[in-house]
């Protein structure tokens, strides 16, 4: 098996989360793959799907995710059934930081428990 192959689900990641100047080379049993994720939480993605498949410190594997936007932890659009508390626990593991992600968005949040569809909301560097 190649290590394009053994990786696939990492490439596809990378594609479904459109990673910006991406190149992927394979040298001596070894992939290189590089690029620009979005937010610090999609390179994160991007670690975490390498690790699944290659395990904690894979050696077959160099990788070189850049962020295109420290600013933020993640850029996050609601969807239909969504609270702040589901989205926190999401991207924190905790549903009481909800208060984190509505204070980082009080110039379009005035009520914590309304949200709505379609809102771009910033999930903040915690």
């Amino acid at each position: 098996m190649t290590m394009k192959a053994k990786y696939q689900s990492v490439l596809d990641l990378g594609q479904e989360l459109n990673i910006q100047n991406g190149d992927v080379q394979e040298e001596n049993g070894v992939l290189k793959v590089w690029g620009t994720a979005k937010t610090p939480y999609e390179k994160n993605l991007i670690w975490d799907k390498i690790k699944a498949v290659g395990g904690e410190n894979p050696s077959d594997i160099m990788a070189d995710i850049k962020v295109a936007d420290e600013s933020v932890f993640h850029r996050h659009v609601v969807k239909p059934g969504e609270t702040l508390g589901k989205i926190a626990k999401h991207y924190y593991g905790d549903v009481m930081k909800y208060k984190n992600i509505f204070a980082a968005n009080s110039d379009i949040l005035k009520n914590p428990d309304l949200i709505h569809p379609d809102q771009e909301l910033i999930i903040p560097n915690l």
